[in-house]
């Protein structure tokens, strides 16, 4: 499965997970998507099949499953973002991607897919 993640994780995070074989983009990585909206951030993942995961649970939910292709939700009570905590946040992201198929990076989700972390 094809992730990117939303603006409010370091690049760190994006740079691990594809140290472990991962297909991941990070939201702070492309400018074109910096300080965008989040119909905007879904639409860009739609468009290349990829999972938005946020920590932004509350307004991404809102969507209409159209506008995305996919949400892996992080809720900040769960998962601080405090840099101390983003190993544990690393290896259940990798965990959750590692339980998917093998063949899951050649599938484009279904629309309106959700699924919490």
């Amino acid at each position: 499965m094809r992730l990117l993640l939303d603006e409010m994780y370091p690049p760190r995070l994006t740079e691990h997970l594809r140290a472990r074989g991962h297909d991941v983009l990070a939201v702070a990585d492309l400018a074109e998507l910096i300080c965008r909206s989040d119909i905007e951030v879904a639409r860009f993942a739609r468009e290349r099949g990829r999972i938005v995961v946020t920590g932004n649970v509350a307004n991404f939910l809102r969507l209409d499953t159209g506008h995305h292709s996919g949400l892996l939700l992080v809720p900040a009570r769960r998962w601080p973002r405090r840099p101390q905590d983003l190993p544990r946040l690393e290896r259940a992201l990798a965990a959750w991607l590692d339980a998917r198929p093998e063949d899951a990076d050649e599938q484009v989700p279904d629309a309106g897919l959700v699924d919490w972390l």
